[in-house]
This record gives C-alpha cells, sequence and structure tokens, in this order.
C-alpha cells in the first residue's frame, strides 16, 4: 500500500528536504506541496492525502487552524504536524485542533518515516521529549484515589500554560 502525502510548510527548501527524504521509501507518495495554510486546507480536500505533514508558523493561515479545518472537512484525515517550536502551547494546540502527532523538525529521517507509517495506520505519535509533558499535565488534571485535589509541585512547566 502506498501512503499518499501531503507536504505543507512556508519554506520552499524545507518542503525539498522532506520530498527528498520521503521519496527514498518505495510506500511513500508525496501528492502535494503547499507554502501556507489556506492552500494547505483546499489542496488537502482535492488530493485526499492519508497524511499531511504540518507546519505550525506560516503566513495567511497558520497549521493549527488548517488542521482544524482539514480534520473537520474529513473525518479520516491524519494531520502530523512538525515544527521547529517545541512550545507546550503549539502541542496542545495542535492535538486539539485533531493533529494525530506531533514532531520536532529536528527529528531523524527514520523518525519521521516511522511517524508518517503509524498516523497512517491511524495510530497517534508524539516527539519523545514532549510525552513527558503530556503525561504530567494529564496527570494532573486526574483526581487522585483517595479524591483529593493534586498538587502542583513536581510539574516541570506552569499547569496553566497546559490548557486542555
Amino acid at each position: 500500500m502506498t501512503i499518499r502525502v501531503l507536504l505543507v510548510d512556508d519554506q520552499s527548501l524545507v518542503r525539498l528536504g522532506f520530498r527528498a527524504v520521503l521519496e527514498q521509501e518505495p510506500d511513500l507518495e508525496v501528492v502535494g506541496e503547499a507554502g501556507d495554510g489556506v492552500h494547505a486546507v483546499s489542496m488537502a480536500r482535492a488530493l485526499r492525502p492519508d497524511v499531511t505533514l504540518m507546519d505550525v508558523r506560516m503566513p495567511t493561515m497558520d497549521g493549527i487552524e488548517a488542521t482544524r479545518r482539514i480534520v473537520e472537512s474529513a473525518a479520516d484525515a491524519r494531520v502530523l504536524v512538525l515544527t521547529t517550536f517545541d512550545l507546550d502551547e503549539y502541542v496542545f494546540a495542535a492535538l486539539r485542533a485533531g493533529a494525530s502527532g506531533f514532531l520536532l523538525k529536528d527529528a531523524m529521517p527514520a523518525e519521521l518515516i516511522a511517524a508518517i507509517r503509524a498516523v497512517a495506520s491511524g495510530d497517534a505519535v508524539v516527539a519523545p521529549g514532549v510525552t513527558r509533558r503530556l503525561i504530567e499535565a494529564f496527570a494532573h488534571h486526574l483526581p487522585r484515589p483517595d479524591g483529593r485535589p493534586r498538587s502542583r509541585s513536581g510539574v516541570s512547566r506552569p499547569v496553566s500554560a497546559m490548557c486542555w
């Protein structure tokens, strides 16, 4: 089975690099490229890729809003967000928008390829460095077994910054 991928990034050189990596894989096919969120949404609707690789910061419409619109327009849409910025607000916003995964652009090519395959198969992927923060934020919102509220100690980042 061939996995059809749409590349979305405002930097053409970045898209070219992703394309070069992905085209080395016999089961991955780049079906299109977009330089901003507006074009990403229209291309995703027209091309129906299996996975859309989405940058966060772009002109016209950012990747978070584009992700939201793509996922809303097709229940089976899979978006893997890729960004340079390891910020909790981007992680949580991307996941709330319906992204199936979140990776940083410093991921190794093998990690990116594995993430695309995982997302295409219906799994979710989160960069390892982000996973601990997600777990801490999620655990902080769960009630304790004895019903008492959880303390905020031990959390590496302020929970107030980790909006659900």
